[in-house]
């Protein structure tokens, strides 16, 4: 069967425009140590793609933090804040490739990061405007790799999930993006490698945002 024209295209967000996966990591791991917590060398890995609700969840059951989750999301997810406006670590050709897509399609970003978070990333990088719809994981009943974040990103285009591009970096976010039925580019994060089976769902597979444009998308449709 032949895919549709594409008609709209969904960027994730952390791991992919901004390398802010070791951000995370280590505002975290500061978090749970300063709060009593236990800290694994698993519990980045594992939180990946969750929504705020569910990793904050994850702090307090599993990593031992005697806090609020929602007291715990808002405090970690400030401190990440603060990290970006001292320095926002966009990575290379993130701002050119939304841009030159942004010429054709219209933009989606489903992020497993918090509202303010995404539109503070946004603002900085100056490529808010290129997005017509930004979706938090926060805003939908699971985070990845449940399809939710996406299908809420295509709902808000008012595009058909089967007729847009993903871009994603993350085993979650591959799965979730597949699961949702959209065409699948992916941009693999070097420090967090997807695993081979969810890098497997991709149609295309990019050694970085550098070697993204329009004729990426345009070569979906087959």
């Amino acid at each position: 069967m032949s895919r549709p024209e594409i008609a709209a295209v969904v960027f994730d967000l952390d791991g992919l425009l901004v390398d802010s996966e070791a951000v995370w990591d280590e505002v975290r791991k500061s978090f749970v140590e300063e709060q009593g917590g236990t800290w694994h060398d698993g519990a980045q890995r594992d939180m990946m793609g969750m929504s705020s609700v569910e990793w904050s969840h994850y702090v307090r059951d599993r990593l031992g933090v005697d806090m609020d989750p929602e007291e715990i999301s808002r405090e970690v997810a400030d401190r990440v804040a603060d990290t970006y406006r001292q320095r926002l670590p966009l990575l290379p050709g993130a701002v050119d490739a939304v841009k030159s897509l942004a010429a054709e399609w219209p933009l989606g970003l489903a992020s497993s990061s918090n509202r303010h978070v995404i539109d503070l990333v946004l603002d900085l990088a100056g490529i808010a405007a290129d997005f017509k719809a930004t979706v938090s994981s926060e805003e939908v009943s699971a985070g990845k790799p449940a399809p939710d974040v996406y299908l809420e990103a295509a709902r808000r285009l008012e595009v058909d999930p089967g007729a847009c591009a993903a871009i994603e970096d993350s085993t979650n976010g591959l799965r979730s993006a597949r699961a949702a039925g959209m065409a699948v580019v992916a941009v693999p994060n070097s420090d967090y490698p997807p695993e081979r089976d969810a890098l497997a769902v991709a149609s295309v597979v990019l050694d970085s945002l550098t070697e993204l444009g329009p004729e990426t998308i345009r070569s979906l449709v087959v």
